[in-house]
């Protein structure tokens, strides 16, 4: 059975960049569906064969070492280019009459919203018009992904919500993340249930708190525009973050598949503790870097944050009472994406003391997503010949020195490929975003109040503003920053 993929919105940077790389190299790997035609659709006017020369151009340029000439011949004949209007209903027929007369005539449609999210509702209508996605006995399956952001708050995202279920089931609904598809993202789940040795720790009772960081050492760069429009909050906490918080904090499916995983993901946004606006300052922290407003395309007045911090709670039984520190920002010291699992101390600490030490050891996990993929475990040993003198030692896994010859594909070869077979494990459900939406818009509630956070500026390059750090410091608490550490140790 033969399957058509869709994108809409070909002629932008993400078909270039991402989906058709990914697409080529699983071709290249033989693991993409027999039969698949992949056709571009945009408004612009290109050939088949141009659209083909501007991938090919594409592949080179971003994946030049999975390029093989041979390869690439044989891919390229699976590429097709349709030049339309999205919100052109005869377009659309044009469209279908095109797919009818392909040798292998497409059965399965596979439909991929690279589009301005200003255009969603209208692909959404349109499909529907043209009679592309119902799913029958008589024809094989429907569906379509789409790409971040999924609505801008809660309100945009039930009202996508309710166009989509107008037209398709929710099974046949794929909203991507990105972040999803990492490999090192995934190995969160393997590594907690997987694993024995870790899960009776993984509780109030011997956790003290954890600590969720994505750094972007660029700024805004070309996304300013859009940016200025939406900030750290809605950019990345509401799909990146809290993705992380759900894989962390979730607990284990009866079964690995689709529906289990997200019911589980589900419960955590539904224990997530509501921050209320006189909270605001308390519990958030905004900042801005310095040269922002300069930027090309941004405000010169704007009061977009570029940074953000947020102490939050899962009010449930294994949580109850743990911080979940989550920040994020541009410009920032280093790139880095990092889990930190800071243990509890031990009820006493007897050599600590008898050392002189005053800062007490306590164990940490830390989950390098990037760079450096890993995982690092700090413990106590005793330095050979100083009596009873201790030193913090690491126990690592770094995904280089365990399969070095293994190349960590690209996040999206993963969920594109889990779309084609029907497998949405690692997609969000409507009642996950409505949950995400639901919390952000919390925290704006109070941004926009009496009570709003003041916006502080920070020193790109730094790890921050200040009141960042003064945010988890009144509890005793510190930022950590391993995975960096052990980048430069290794690199030394």
């Amino acid at each position: 059975m033969s399957t058509a993929f869709v994108i809409f919105g070909a002629s932008g940077d993400l078909t270039a960049r991402k989906l058709i790389p990914a697409l080529y190299n699983k071709f290249r790997k033989k693991r993409l569906p027999e039969a698949l035609h992949i056709i571009g659709f945009s408004r612009t006017q290109f050939s088949d064969e141009t659209f083909r020369e501007k991938m090919k151009e594409a592949i080179t340029k971003y994946t030049p070492h999975d390029y093989d000439e041979s390869v690439w011949k044989e891919f390229a004949r699976n590429l097709h280019y349709q030049s339309g209007d999205v919100d052109n209903i005869d377009h659309y027929q044009i469209l279908k009459k095109r797919m009818s007369q392909f040798e292998n005539r497409p059965e399965n449609l596979l439909f991929y919203l690279a589009t301005a999210p200003v255009l969603y509702p209208k692909v959404i209508t349109r499909l529907h018009e043209a009679s592309l996605t119902a799913e029958s006995g008589q024809n094989g399956f429907r569906r379509i992904i789409i790409e971040k952001p999924f609505g801008r708050d809660l309100s945009s995202a039930l009202i996508l919500n309710n166009a989509l279920h107008t037209v398709m089931d929710e099974k046949q609904i794929y909203r991507i993340d990105h972040y999803l598809g990492k490999e090192t993202v995934q190995n969160v789940l393997v590594f907690r249930f997987g694993n024995a040795i870790f899960e009776p720790l993984w509780n109030r009772n011997y956790i003290d708190h954890v600590q969720i960081t994505v750094a972007e050492s660029e700024g805004v760069g070309h996304r300013a525009g859009y940016y200025d429009q939406t900030g750290a909050l809605r950019d990345m906490f509401q799909n990146h973050l809290l993705q992380l918080l759900m894989l962390v904090a979730m607990e284990s499916p009866v079964v690995f598949e689709a529906e289990a995983l997200r019911n589980e993901k589900v419960k955590v946004l539904r224990a997530l503790r509501d921050i209320p606006p006189e909270y605001s300052s308390r519990y958030t922290v905004r900042g801005q870097y310095e040269g922002y407003l300069s930027e090309e395309g941004v405000n010169p007045k704007s009061r977009t944050e570029t940074y953000t911090t947020v102490q939050l709670y899962i009010d449930n039984w294994r949580w109850q009472g743990v911080p979940f520190y989550l920040q994020s920002g541009k410009k920032m010291k280093e790139k880095s994406s990092e889990i930190s699992i800071q243990f509890r101390r031990p009820p006493t600490q007897i050599l600590d003391i008898a050392a002189g030490k005053t800062e007490l050891f306590t164990n940490r996990l830390s989950i390098c997503i990037q760079p450096n993929e890993g995982m690092h475990l700090c413990f106590l040993a005793k330095v050979p010949d100083q009596g009873l003198q201790t030193h913090q030692v690491d126990m690592n896994y770094q995904f280089q020195d365990s399969f070095g010859s293994i190349v960590i594909p690209e996040a999206y070869e993963r969920l594109l490929l889990d779309a084609l077979l029907g497998d949405a494990s690692l997609f969000a459900r409507s009642d996950e975003i409505e949950l995400s939406w639901k919390f952000i818009d919390g925290i704006l509630s109070g941004w926009e109040s009496e009570y709003a956070p003041q916006l502080f500026r920070y020193q790109p390059g730094s790890w921050g503003p200040d009141e960042a750090n003064y945010l988890i410091g009144r509890e005793g608490r510190w930022w950590i920053h391993e995975c960096t550490q052990h980048q430069k140790s290794t690199t030394m």
